[in-house]
C-alpha cells in the first residue's frame, strides 16, 4: 500500500509503501476489544480493601446474653448485621490483570495499526526533528498538518520535539517500542515517522 510521506509543514516529501501483513488488514473489532481490555485491566490498581469481621474496632464480648432477651442471639458487634460491623465476603488488594499471548497482543497492534489506515486516519512524516523546543512553532506545524487529537509514534523521539508537544493538549508523543492498541485506538489521528513505520514493521513481522 502505497502512501505519501509529509514534512512537519505539510508540504509533500514523496511517498513510502506500507507491508500490508501490517497495515492492510481488515480491522476486527472483537480483536481490538480484547487488547483494550487487555490493557486497562491491567493498568486497574486493584487496591480496593474493605474491613472484615476481626479487622474492625468494636470490642468482641458478648452484647448480652444468649437467651431471655426477646431478640436475636448475637456474640460480637463486629458481625456484619450491625452498622460500622466487619463486611463480609468483601473486596481485597488484587491484580485484575488476564493473560493474553505474545501472537495475540502483536495480531492486535497490526490491527489497530490497519484500523487508522483504512478510515484515512494515518499520516506518515518524514522525520519529526525540530531545532528549537518552542511549543508555538510546533502548533502552527500540527495546524497545518490538520492534528488536533494526535498520537506521533517515532523510533527515537528528538528531545526538542518531545518538550515542545507536551504543553499541546490532545497529543501524545510515543517511541516506536510504546506503540500500543489502547493510546492507537484513543486519539482521533495516528502519525508515524518513516523511521518509525520501518521499526514496526520489523516488530511485528
Amino acid at each position: 500500500m502505497k502512501t505519501d510521506v509529509l514534512k512537519l509543514d505539510a508540504k509533500k516529501a514523496g511517498s513510502i509503501d506500507l507491508d500490508d501483513a501490517v497495515f492492510g488488514l481488515d480491522p476486527r473489532t472483537d480483536i481490538l476489544h480484547r487488547m483494550v481490555r487487555y490493557q486497562l485491566a491491567k493498568r486497574q490498581q486493584g487496591t480496593h480493601k474493605v474491613k472484615t469481621r476481626r479487622e474492625t474496632s468494636y470490642s468482641t464480648k458478648k452484647i448480652y446474653r444468649q437467651k431471655g432477651t426477646g431478640g436475636a442471639r448475637h456474640g460480637s458487634r463486629n458481625a456484619p448485621i450491625f452498622r460500622s460491623g466487619g463486611v463480609y465476603k468483601g473486596p481485597t488488594p488484587r491484580s485484575h490483570a488476564h493473560d493474553l499471548t505474545k501472537k495475540f497482543r502483536k495480531l492486535g497492534l497490526r490491527h489497530a495499526l490497519s484500523a487508522k489506515a483504512t478510515a484515512g486516519e494515518l499520516i506518515i512524516l518524514d522525520d519529526a526533528v525540530v531545532k528549537s523546543a518552542k511549543t508555538s512553532d510546533l502548533a502552527k506545524n500540527f495546524k497545518a498538518l490538520g492534528l488536533k487529537r494526535a498520537l506521533i509514534i517515532d523510533h527515537e523521539v528528538n528531545e526538542n520535539f518531545a518538550i515542545a508537544a507536551r504543553n499541546i493538549d490532545g497529543v501524545d508523543v510515543l517511541p516506536s517500542i510504546g506503540a500500543n492498541v489502547y493510546d492507537i485506538l484513543r486519539r482521533d489521528t495516528l502519525v508515524i515517522t518513516k523511521a518509525g513505520i520501518e521499526a514496526l514493521e520489523a516488530r511485528l513481522k
